[in-house]
């Protein structure tokens, strides 16, 4: 994948340890955190909502740096590839928002070493990337990539190019107002989870996005090279519901389902890749995922 093609992203910026989600300029505390959880879990609301809520009100982001700082990761290549991918992202989505109508608001990505506080509460390294609609930024350890390799063997730039523009779909479903549908349901008392429910057609809808990106970002720089699109189907394939399910307890659980099986998030990457289309990412109206 010749990465060096892309422009560069200024959105990218370095967390540090634990920074984050700091009303008033000081940190939520973990008790804090704990007590919202449980009034959530009481009261039927999402408490990752509850906590985006606070952010909001508090104007706050989700990281405490908002430059690198001398010693930062930002220095290094593999920061540089990130701030190209983002930056792509931020090329192809503007465009598509512009052609409907809308205007693309570009997403921060934070990059952060061993646990953050984000709108969305604390989280770590094991937990993988994720995406805050409550801050709308987007979460990378670097590390990640490295466990990706090593655990799931999906190693290659496109494959960790796929990691970052599924987390940038998700900032789009946000943008669209589908993830506030989803949290809508959610409120409501409504079974998320399952391989037919609303989480895994969230998930899958971001991987088609991620293939759609992918599919304008290949015609817009020509930068695949031979076995890149490999590459992102095995990280696909190697994170879907089954095959992490099997790894870890020995048996496929389809109720516990949140991100659709290998073969689904294959397929939906591929169509997203293969269509370059929004429309065709529909998920929530397809019959068969």
């Amino acid at each position: 994948m010749q990465w060096k093609r892309a422009r560069r992203s200024d959105n990218v910026v370095d967390g540090g340890s634990g920074g984050g989600f700091r009303p008033g300029g000081k940190g939520l505390s973990l008790g804090a955190v704990v007590l919202i959880v449980g009034f959530g879990l009481i009261t039927g609301q999402d408490p990752l909502q509850i906590l985006g809520q606070l952010a909001d009100q508090a104007g706050v982001t989700g990281s405490s740096v908002q430059q690198p700082s001398a010693k930062s990761p930002a220095n290094n290549q593999q920061t540089d590839f990130v701030r190209a991918v983002l930056g792509d992202t931020e090329d192809t989505w503007r465009q598509i928002f512009q052609q409907a109508g809308r205007q693309y608001q570009d997403p921060t990505l934070v990059l952060f070493n061993g646990s953050v506080r984000s709108a969305c509460g604390m989280a770590s390294a094991a937990s993988g990337p994720f995406y805050c609609p409550g801050d709308r930024q987007v979460y990378l350890d670097l590390s990640f990539f490295r466990e990706l390799e090593q655990r799931f063997g999906a190693a290659g730039d496109f494959a960790q190019a796929y990691v970052i523009a599924h987390e940038v779909g998700h900032h789009v479903q946000t943008l669209l107002g589908v993830s506030a549908k989803v949290q809508a349901a959610r409120q409501r008392g409504e079974t998320l989870e399952g391989d037919n429910g609303l989480l895994v057609r969230q998930e899958l809808q971001a991987d088609c996005l991620a293939g759609v990106w992918a599919h304008h970002a290949q015609q817009r720089l020509q930068w695949l090279e031979a076995g890149d699109l490999e590459e992102a189907l095995n990280a696909a394939n190697a994170i879907g519901d089954d095959r992490l399910q099997q790894q870890s307890r020995g048996q496929v659980m389809p109720d516990a389902f949140t991100h659709g099986t290998s073969t689904q998030r294959v397929r939906w990457f591929k169509t997203g890749f293969v269509q370059g289309k929004v429309g065709q990412c529909d998920t929530f109206k397809a019959r068969t995922l």
